[in-house]
């Protein structure tokens, strides 16, 4: 092997310092099976990561890689544009039977390019030209892309402050707890509707995230997301939901809004939608907006066809029936009941999120980071999220076996126990 294969000094002197997670978890992965990351020199992590949700069934899953094998054994389609493939036709039927009609949506598919950005982009522009308006309404904390249309809508001032231009067509609202008192936000956001001196512009569409995961794990109440689906409606605006990360069974459920009595005009999705981590972007559209002509929302990479035949094995695997979110319920109690543990280590720390997309707030990014640090250092990838890095996020596989997930919070407690060790000895000196 060359010596640039085993070393990372490459990714040094040749790529862009754009590159985030590997400053903090520099090993040379390489390979992974199920919960684990193993390095060149054979070294195991349990994977608290995954890929940022897009690893919701593991790495490498025996049947998505055996299908897709197949695939491309027998010459199957590589890239296919829009047209008309076996493996979409596959992906489509999966999909209809075993996620849309038990759920009563009617939604249209469109496939995007082929990340979550490029879904928002499309959801807020078929919002535009449905309504002809322009004016998108979204929630701090919020996250939903760093290209321009979708990072205007985005709250993180560090990303949108790598746009070097004006980030416009969007009005700001407080998410669901954002003032930490009485204040329902839903009630804030009706009376500015209401006011015609309020200075909001009548919306094309409202755009949220049930769970933010990158705003810091904060999860909606069902009864405020109902509030803002029917102000959605009164005022002439479609309803986005954001599933990107969020969706394909993070928060217990296939999408993260189910049980939650709406039906979303947009749903965009992405990250775990192929199953297998393969880049794969949808929108989830009501027929009556389905407005887009020919092309109009164009790309080159509209669908995945590798992606279709993974994603039409995970949907034919975990949800064809309930067998599988039945133990997403199980699994969830676990972690709550485990980063219980963790919150009651640091003074103050607020358990946050819903299903299997929860953490602890430990109220300092600082802190939080360094518990991550030497989780890393003792054999757990896992990382954090807020608007000050402040919370310590768990997004394990959902295929991790209970096993596996205790140990991962083995190593986690431990390390929290030795960070917060470290800084009592430092204060007493």
């Amino acid at each position: 092997m060359p010596k640039d294969m085993t070393e990372t000094t490459v990714f040094d002197r040749r790529e862009s310092d754009a590159r985030s997670y590997c400053r903090g978890m520099p090993a040379m992965f390489s390979t992974a099976r199920g919960s684990e990351l193993i390095d060149a020199d054979g070294r195991r992590w349990i994977d608290f990561l995954a890929g940022c949700s897009s690893l919701n069934y593991g790495h490498n899953d025996p049947d998505m890689k055996a299908a897709l094998i197949d695939h491309i054994a027998s010459d199957g389609i590589a890239h296919g544009l829009d047209l008309h493939t076996d493996a979409k036709a596959a992906f489509l039927t999966a999909f209809e039977e075993h996620i849309l009609v038990p759920r009563e949506m009617d939604h249209r598919v469109m496939f995007t390019g082929p990340t979550g950005a490029n879904a928002v982009e499309a959801a807020m522009k078929i919002a535009r030209k449905v309504t002809g308006r322009t004016n998108i309404i979204a929630f701090t904390n919020g996250f939903h892309g760093v290209t321009a249309g979708a990072l205007a809508a985005t709250g993180n001032g560090y990303h949108r402050g790598g746009a070097g231009m004006a980030l416009t067509g969007v009005t700001r609202m407080p998410y669901d707890g954002y003032f930490e008192s009485q204040t329902d936000t839903a009630d804030f956001l009706e009376v500015m509707l209401n006011d015609k001196s309020g200075g909001i512009d009548a919306p094309a569409a409202i755009i949220l995230e049930t769970v933010q995961g990158e705003g810091g794990l904060n999860a909606a109440r069902p009864e405020w997301v109902q509030r803002i689906a029917k102000l959605a409606k009164d005022h002439g605006a479609l309803l986005i939901i954001d599933d990107i990360q969020a969706g394909c069974g993070r928060c217990g459920t296939f999408f993260s809004f189910e049980n939650m009595g709406v039906t979303p005009d947009i749903v965009t999705m992405a990250k775990s939608l192929s199953g297998f981590g393969l880049p794969m972007a949808m929108l989830l559209v009501r027929p009556e907006h389905d407005i887009f002509g020919p092309a109009e929302h164009n790309g080159t990479f509209r669908g995945n066809t590798h992606a279709f035949v993974t994603a039409r094995v995970a949907i034919e695997k975990f949800w064809a029936d309930d067998a599988f979110q039945n133990e997403l319920g199980k699994k969830s109690n676990l972690i709550l009941d485990k980063l219980a543990d963790l919150a009651v280590m640091v003074q103050g720390a607020k358990i946050k999120g819903r299903g299997l997309m929860q953490g602890v707030d430990v109220g300092s990014g600082d802190l939080a980071s360094r518990i991550c640090a030497r989780a890393y250092e003792t054999g757990l990838v896992i990382e954090t999220s807020g608007s000050e890095d402040q919370v310590i996020k768990v997004l394990a596989p959902l295929t991790t076996p209970e096993e596996t997930l205790r140990d991962g919070f083995d190593i986690l407690l431990k390390s929290a126990g030795d960070v917060l060790a470290s800084e009592t000895r430092i204060a007493a000196e």
